[in-house]
């Protein structure tokens, strides 16, 4: 760890150290230590087996128009269901119960911070972990899904015949709004907030990223390997991953 990164340490524990209502925003890279891949980060042989992008592939007009496809993909890349909480997660969760940490709002629909044990969390763009049925709203698991083939189909019978609805992940695909109590109460959270820390993402996916913009206090720091649009606004940067940083916080 260089000099400037350690001096960005320090400054983050003190802070952590004297706040009391910490909101936690988080994006792709507070998965990948798990071993979940960040979608657009296309691996090598992605384009051997999907004919499409994964920004279409998980849109709604893809959705309705190629289904089987879409959970083809869905299964192979977004159900990564024996994935364990990483560090990142468990410190979160610690400070939830230490009265530190009043929410985490996250991009990621993994469940990976509920798994860790933190009750706070606004789900921004849905969960693996519910999927309904669309003609009859019976509630199906992640694991359901995953054992499932082709299109998955419900099996509700009522009057002796079986709903046979399809069934759609809870989950906010392109071109779908998101959802608007988990907007207004991470809004809420976010304003309140007297420590600001966002992580593991580019800040790219819009309506999502606007939501710093609600944070008026004086430490927004923004953890990423990359550089993102919003460096200059924060009062704080480390450029590194994240297990970097909470690793210091077990």
């Amino acid at each position: 760890m260089g000099d400037i990164l350690k001096e960005g340490l320090k400054k983050f524990q003190a802070w952590v150290e004297e706040s009391k209502q910490i909101v936690f925003f988080g994006g792709a890279g507070v998965s990948t230590e798990s071993g979940i891949p960040d979608f657009r980060s296309v691996d090598g042989l992605y384009n051997q087996q999907y004919d499409y992008p994964p920004e279409t592939i998980l849109s709604h007009s893809f959705f309705v128009r190629n289904t089987e496809e879409f959970y083809r993909f869905y299964r192979n890349k977004m159900l990564c269901l024996d994935a364990q909480p990483n560090v990142t997660h468990k410190v979160l969760a610690k400070w939830e119960q230490e009265g530190k940490l009043s929410a985490v709002v996250t991009q990621n629909i993994d469940g990976l911070h509920q798994k860790a044990g933190s009750k706070k969390v606004w789900e921004l763009h849905g969960t693996v972990h519910k999927n309904y049925c669309q003609k009859c709203r019976k509630l199906f698991s992640a694991e359901y899904m995953l054992h499932s083939t082709g299109i998955p189909r419900c099996d509700a019978v009522e009057q002796g015949k079986t709903c046979n609805g399809i069934i759609k992940p809870d989950v906010v695909l392109y071109e779908e709004g998101l959802d608007d109590y988990v907007m207004s109460s991470a809004m809420n959270a976010i304003q309140t907030a007297d420590m600001m820390i966002i992580a593991g993402t580019s800040l790219a996916v819009y309506p999502a990223a606007g939501l710093i913009r609600y944070y008026s206090g004086n430490k927004l720091v923004l953890i990423n390997k990359t550089a993102t649009a919003y460096d200059s606004k924060a009062d704080l940067v480390l450029q590194c991953g994240l297990g970097q940083i909470f690793q210091n916080f077990i």
